[in-house]
């Protein structure tokens, strides 16, 4: 019997570049936009990760901090 996939955990964050594609815009944007601190993010180690709850919110306030 294999795993179902609804039993992988859910990731809570997500990378530079998936946050590009969700946002509608590019890479070089959504990395400045990390770099400006406009697009919330953490680093681990050299990763950058942006978490989806802040990306949720940024979204829910309509881009205001």
């Amino acid at each position: 019997m294999t795993p179902s996939s609804s039993m992988e955990p859910k990731r809570l964050t997500m990378t530079v570049d998936e946050a590009a594609v969700i946002l509608g815009i590019g890479r070089n944007a959504a990395y400045e936009g990390v770099r400006a601190g406009t697009i919330p993010s953490i680093r681990i180690g050299k990763r950058i990760l942006i978490p989806n709850v802040a990306l949720d919110q940024l979204l829910a306030n309509g881009g205001d901090a």
